[in-house]
C-alpha cells in the first residue's frame, strides 16, 4: 500500500492531517488538532471517523484503522479509487454495487475548524452514511489511554453535538446535517506505524461517544470546532454553513499561483498574538528563530510576501535579548530559549533582504526598529554574551561551552552533544562577516536618512572595518590546503589552531546563501566542485561524508540512534539552496548554466513536493535510497527550493507592494 500524507494548517498553528489511506500512522494524524495559545499549547481533539456506508446492497467501510498487534480493519482503504489533494484532500470510493463516493476535508484559515464533507457521485438513492467520531483530548505530543474520566456526554444544541472531554481540555463541537445517536464505547489498541519506526510509544485507545446518521440524498456535512460555528454572525445550517465555508476558502486559495509548492508555503505562515510567526514544519515543530528567518527568504520575500515578511521580523525583533534572539518559543509560556548563535545572524540576513526588496515602502518606524535590532545584535555579540559567544582578537566570531548546542548541528541527547562544534565554526563566521557588512550598510543608511550623522557613522564605520578584520582572518585561517576545502570548526574547544576538517556541508555557505560572498575565485570554486563529489545527493546534502569518522547512513531506531545520526551523515532538503547559488556563481551565473542547475538539482525536489501537495521533507537516509525521514512537512526545505525557483527563473513572485526583486544571482 503506497501511502501519502496531506497536511491542512489552519493559520493558528492547528491542522488536520493523515494518509490517503485513511489509516493513521503518527500520533500527530487527525481531523482536529487545535492550538490554544496560537501557535503553541497544541490538543488533539477529534483523532478521526469510522464511516460507513449504507446501500440496498449491504455496508461498505469508507474508513481503515490499523491495530496491535498488526491488524487493518475495517478495509475501507480498498475502495480508494482515487485521491487529490487539491483544492483539498478529496477522496473518491467506488463501492462494490457501483456506488462511488466522494470525501473530502478542509481546515478553515483563522480559525480553529474543520469541515468533512461527503457527496453522491453516482449511485442508486437511498444511500445512508453512519459517521463514529473518535475523541481523546491530550497533548499534541502524547497518546491516550482508556479511562473512567472521559466523560462520554454530549449537550445537543440545534443541529450542533458538543463534548467536553476533560476539564481544562477545549471542547469540541461537532456541526452536521445529521441524527445524533449516543453510543458510548472504547476503541482501543490502535497501532501507529510510524511512531513505531522512531522507537516511541505507538498504541493509543479512543472515545467513541455516538454514532452521526446522514442521509445521503444531498451532500453531508461535518464542521469540527472548537466552538460554535457562525459565519457572518448568523448561525447557519450545517450544510449552508460548510458551503459558505468551502466558497471563502476556495476564493482565498485562489489568491496563491496555481502552483501547489507556494499554495503550501501560506501554511507554515501562522498567528502569534497580535503578529505573525512561521512554523518550523508540520506536524511537531513550533516557531524556531533560526528556522523562521530561513525560511522567510523562501516562503515570504522569493513569492513576494513583503507584507508578511516585515510583520514577522518586526515580532521577532522585541525578542532581542543580549544581541541574541531565541531559537525557540516553547510551547505553555515557558521562558524563551537563548541556546543558538546564527539565529540572530540569519535574522540579520533577511532584515537585509527585506529592506532590499521593499526599498522605499519599508516605513520609517519599521526601518527604524529593524536597524536598531541589526545593532543591538552586533553590540552583543562584539561585546561578548551568554554561551562564550564573542568577537575574537581576529575579528571572527567564538562560541561555545561545553554541554551546548549552539549551531543548526544541535542534535543532543540526555547531556550527550552529537555535534558540540565549539569554537569557530566556518557557516557562523560566513553569517557574522555578512552581518556586519549589512550593520555598516544599515548604519550608515539610517544616518544619511535621520540627518544624525556622526553617531551612526561611527557605527558603520566599526562594523566596516571589523568585517575587513575578519575577512582577511577568514581566508587564512579556515583554508584546508592538504584536501583542498575548508575546515569546519577552527580553535576547537577554544585552543587555538586545533581545527576540525571532518568534510561537511557547512563550508559551502562561504559561497553561497548569503548575500556577500566571503570567499570567491579558483578556492570557491574548489569547495563547490568538492561539495558536490561527497555530499550532494538528488534530493539535497549529506551532514557529513560517508567515509569521515561517525558518518551514519541511515536515520533509524529509537531517539538516540535517530539523533546520534541527525547531523553525521543524514541528508538536508535545505542545503540544495546554498548549494545550487554557489554552483551557479561560481558558473558566471549564465542562463545555460542556470537551465543545467534547474534540470540537475531542482527537478528532483520538485518531483518531491508535487507528490506531497507542494510540501518537502525534513530529512533523508544518507545512503540510497535516500528514503524521506523525520518531519513530513518542513518549512526551511520549502522555502530554499522556492528561492532557487524564484531565483533561477522558474517563476517569479509578485506582491501588492509590486515584483521582487532577487539580487543574488
Amino acid at each position: 500500500m503506497v501511502e501519502r500524507e496531506w497536511l491542512e494548517p489552519d493559520g493558528l498553528g492547528g491542522f488536520a492531517s493523515g494518509t490517503s489511506s485513511g489509516i493513521r500512522s503518527r500520533r500527530y494524524h487527525a481531523l482536529l488538532l487545535a492550538a490554544r495559545t496560537p501557535p503553541t499549547d497544541r490538543f488533539v481533539l477529534v483523532n478521526g471517523l469510522e464511516v460507513e456506508a449504507v446501500t440496498a446492497a449491504g455496508r461498505f467501510a469508507l474508513s481503515s484503522q490499523r491495530y496491535m498487534p498488526d491488524v487493518i480493519s475495517p478495509d475501507g482503504f480498498r475502495r480508494v479509487v482515487d485521491f487529490q489533494t487539491e483544492p483539498w484532500p478529496t477522496w473518491r470510493f467506488r463501492l462494490e454495487d457501483g456506488v462511488e463516493l466522494t470525501q473530502e476535508i478542509f481546515a478553515v484559515h483563522g480559525s480553529p475548524r474543520v469541515v468533512v464533507r461527503w457527496k453522491v457521485a453516482s449511485a442508486r438513492l437511498p444511500i445512508k452514511l453512519e459517521v463514529r467520531p473518535l475523541l481523546s483530548g491530550r497533548d499534541y505530543h502524547s497518546l491516550h489511554h482508556e479511562n473512567p474520566a472521559f466523560r462520554f456526554e454530549a449537550e445537543l444544541r440545534g443541529d450542533a453535538v458538543r463534548f467536553e472531554p476533560y476539564p481544562g481540555v477545549p471542547a469540541v463541537t461537532l456541526q452536521s446535517n445529521a441524527r445524533y445517536e449516543a453510543s458510548p464505547c472504547w476503541y482501543r489498541s490502535f497501532l501507529y506505524e510510524h511512531e513505531r519506526e522512531r522507537g516511541l510509544d505507538y498504541v493509543e485507545d479512543l472515545a467513541a461517544p455516538g454514532i452521526l446518521h446522514f442521509d445521503l440524498d444531498r451532500t453531508a456535512a461535518l464542521i469540527l470546532s472548537t466552538d460554535a460555528v457562525e459565519v457572518a454572525g448568523v448561525e447557519m445550517p450545517a450544510e449552508l454553513a460548510a458551503e459558505d465555508l468551502a466558497s471563502r476558502e476556495r476564493r482565498r486559495r485562489r489568491r496563491f499561483t496555481a502552483k501547489s509548492s507556494q499554495r503550501a508555503a501560506d501554511g507554515y505562515l501562522v498567528t502569534r498574538g497580535a503578529g505573525l510567526t512561521l512554523m518550523a514544519g508540520y506536524p511537531w515543530f513550533t516557531d524556531w528563530g533560526r528556522d523562521t528567518f530561513i525560511g522567510l527568504r523562501g516562503l515570504c520575500l522569493a513569492t513576494g510576501r513583503l507584507v508578511e515578511a516585515r510583520a514577522i521580523l518586526v515580532e521577532w525583533a522585541s525578542a532581542v535579548s543580549k544581541g541574541m534572539l531565541p531559537n525557540r518559543f516553547p510551547d505553555r509560556g515557558e521562558q524563551p530559549e537563548y541556546n543558538s548563535v546564527d539565529a540572530a545572524l540569519w535574522f540579520v540576513v533577511a532584515v537585509h533582504e527585506l529592506w532590499s526588496a521593499a526599498g522605499d515602502e519599508l516605513e520609517e518606524a519599521d526601518r527604524e526598529r529593524l536597524s536598531q535590532a541589526v545593532e543591538a545584535i552586533l553590540q552583543g555579540y562584539a561585546e561578548g554574551t551568554r554561551h562564550g559567544i564573542r568577537m575574537d582578537h581576529d575579528g571572527l566570531l567564538a562560541a561555545g561551552e561545553p554541554g551546548m548546542q549552539l549551531t543548526w548541528m544541535d542534535a543532543k541527547v540526555d547531556d550527550w552533544v552529537v555535534t558540540p562544534r565549539i569554537g569557530k565554526p566556518v557557516e557562523v563566521q560566513a553569517l557574522w562577516l555578512n552581518a556586519l557588512a549589512i550593520g555598516a550598510r544599515l548604519a550608515n543608511r539610517m544616518a544619511g536618512a535621520s540627518g544624525a550623522g556622526a553617531a551612526g557613522g561611527a557605527s558603520g564605520a566599526r562594523w566596516s572595518t571589523l568585517h575587513e578584520r575578519g575577512s582577511a582572518a577568514f581566508g587564512d585561517r579556515f583554508w584546508n590546503a592538504e584536501r583542498g576545502c575548508l575546515f569546519d570548526v577552527v580553535d576547537v574547544d577554544h585552543r587555538s589552531g586545533q581545527n576540525d576538517p571532518s568534510f561537511r556541508p557547512n563550508q559551502i555557505f562561504a559561497v553561497g546563501a548569503l548575500p556577500f560572498p566571503v570567499l570567491e575565485g579558483l578556492r570557491a570554486r574548489q569547495i563547490v566542485d568538492a561539495v558536490e563529489s561527497r555530499l550532494v545527493t538528488p534530493v539535497g546534502l549529506r551532514s557529513l561524508a560517508p567515509g569521515e569518522p561517525g558518518y551514519a547512513p541511515h536515520y533509524q531506531g529509537g531517539p538516540r540512534e535517530r539523533d546520534g545520526a541527525y547531523h553525521q551523515g543524514t541528508v538536508w532538503p535545505w542545503l540544495m539552496g546554498p548549494f545550487v547559488e554557489a554552483w551557479v556563481r561560481v558558473r558566471g551565473g549564465s542562463a545555460s548554466v542556470k537551465q543545467e542547475a534547474i534540470e540537475r538539482f531542482l527537478a528532483p525536489l520538485r518531483k518531491a513536493a508535487e507528490s506531497a501537495g507542494g510540501h518537502l521533507f525534513e530529512i533523508a537516509d544518507g545512503d540510497l535510497p535516500h528514503t524521506p525521514r523525520g518531519c513530513p512537512c518542513q518549512a526551511w526545505s520549502l522555502s530554499e527550493l522556492l528561492r532557487l525557483e524564484a531565483a533561477l527563473g522558474v517563476h517569479q513572485g509578485v506582491s501588492s507592494s509590486g515584483q521582487i526583486r532577487h539580487s543574488f544571482l
